[in-house]
């Protein structure tokens, strides 16, 4: 069985120049955890997901070193969730995202997201999107390739 049979062809992406506001946006409202980042004929040049967006608030290194993660009000961090709303995607993203091909075993990709604590993974074919695959699609598929569709044969 190979990713391109349990993929899911029909993917929402984003841009590098899309404002981190339509991404959060789409995530909080259709349950998005990550986005493909595309540029000009669908090619795949990174992920944005909700830890990145969440990363945005964290208070940097330095910051750190100086004031001390003790004196960190977090409750104004949260306050500027507004300003990294107001980001680019670019800002924010994983670039270079692991991609697997269409043609792949799913058992093999599905070990790539699980060493990689990757619940979803884009699949690409020469360098462009053409779909996502998680590993809930993967569950599903060999259920019903050993029980499901087995059920009313005993």
């Amino acid at each position: 069985m190979q990713v391109r049979d349990v993929m899911s062809a029909s993917v929402r992406s984003v841009t590098p120049d899309t404002k981190v506001m339509e991404v959060a946006s789409l995530m909080c409202l259709y349950r998005f955890h990550g986005l493909p980042v595309v540029e000009d004929d669908n090619q795949l040049v990174g992920i944005i997901a909700e830890k990145d967006v969440l990363h945005g608030l964290f208070p940097k290194i330095e910051r750190l070193m100086t004031d001390g993660i003790a004196n960190v009000d977090l409750d104004r961090e949260m306050g500027n969730y507004k300003d990294v709303l107001a980001m680019r995607v670019s800002e924010l993203m994983t670039r270079n995202p692991i991609a697997v091909p269409p043609d792949m075993h799913v058992l093999r990709a599905a070990t790539i997201m699980v060493r990689n604590r990757f619940r979803r993974i884009p699949v690409a074919e020469s360098g462009r999107l053409v779909g996502m695959l998680s590993l809930g699609d993967v569950h599903k598929a060999i259920f019903h390739a050993n029980v499901a569709d087995k059920l009313g044969t005993d």
